[in-house]
């Protein structure tokens, strides 16, 4: 058998061989801080919603098959209250179970679940997309607001009512240039219309730029993550990231009956890396900032190994 034929490996190299050309541009300091950030204002600003708009607007939301988001879902929250039941109901520990659930599907899920499972496959991803942000991100936020007013009171500071917290978070997430294209996307596919060629191929060409820039920028970002100190809890958060969330999407997968291209994509989608965002949240709340940038940094390193494992496994389930 030709090794460098099979579907994984032809899906993977391309991945993380623009990874690699990141990490040595970063390395070699092609590309400065400034312009990293620009880059990424790129993709997120223009990019991707191009990409998410367009792929959604042929889209009818009577095809599609939402039983794969509960199982995911009931996952990835079980695990994420498990970890901080574990640690103690604290910042710190929600920060850190939240990067042990919170995968990267943009910036490496998108571009890898499109070569290995074509068209149908990225539909399948990006449902999970539209409400993984808004999902996991609000629940910790009022979590994580929870845990602040928990320690603003002991200390006899006054706190908004978790309600107004809940609906802050809530706009927050929902108008975001991820979930808000596939949702505008899915609306105009209701409508029946077909978008005209001198609109559909300016945002097909932009779609396309989206994939390497954003695994070149992936790759960027490891050459810039320093991945020494609290071993411990980094080696903690990239096994309940890269293998522990698969397994347990796996098994409520199976329990929901999900088999064939969807349960594939969700568990592979499970065992992506970690993503960005949860940074963002250590840096907010000031807690794990060390821990979580070298997790980041370790769970995307592991990737490539055990996201290799779950795809060649997957292959053979499938």
């Amino acid at each position: 058998m030709n090794l460098a034929a099979h579907p994984v490996v032809a899906s993977l190299t391309p991945v993380f061989l623009l990874i690699a050309a990141g990490f040595l541009a970063g390395r070699l300091h092609w590309i400065r801080d400034e312009a990293v950030k620009d880059l990424s204002n790129l993709v997120f600003l223009l990019l991707i919603p191009a990409l998410l708009f367009r792929t959604m607007s042929a889209v009818h939301v009577e095809t599609l098959d939402l039983r794969p988001l509960a199982a995911y879902f009931l996952a990835a929250l079980g695990l994420l209250g498990a970890s901080i039941a574990w640690r103690g109901f604290n910042r710190r520990s929600v920060v850190l179970a939240l990067g042990g659930v919170f995968s990267n599907l943009v910036m490496i899920g998108i571009t890898l679940v499109e070569l290995a499972y074509g068209k149908e496959g990225l539909v399948t991803l990006l449902t999970l997309v539209s409400i993984h942000a808004l999902t996991l991100l609000t629940v910790a936020t009022v979590v994580l607001e929870l845990a602040v007013a928990r320690e603003n009171r002991a200390n006899g500071q006054a706190q908004p009512h978790v309600l107004a917290t809940t609906w802050s978070a809530f706009k927050s997430a929902l108008i975001h240039p991820i979930p808000l294209p596939i949702l505008c996307g899915l609306l105009f596919a209701q409508t029946g219309w077909v978008l005209p060629v001198v609109v559909d191929k300016p945002l097909q060409l932009l779609g396309s730029a989206f994939g390497p820039l954003a695994l070149v920028l992936v790759g960027v970002t490891m050459a810039r993550t320093p991945l020494g100190g609290e071993i411990r809890t980094t080696l903690w958060i990239t096994a309940s990231k890269n293998l522990v969330l698969p397994l347990l999407v796996g098994v409520s997968a199976w329990a929901f009956g999900i088999n064939g291209l969807p349960l594939t994509v969700m568990v592979v989608a499970a065992a992506l890396p970690m993503g960005a965002n949860v940074f963002l949240f250590a840096q907010r709340y000031e807690v794990a900032q060390e821990a979580i940038t070298a997790g980041m940094g370790l769970s995307t390193a592991m990737a490539l190994f055990t996201l290799s494992l779950v795809m060649l496994l997957m292959s053979w389930i499938g």
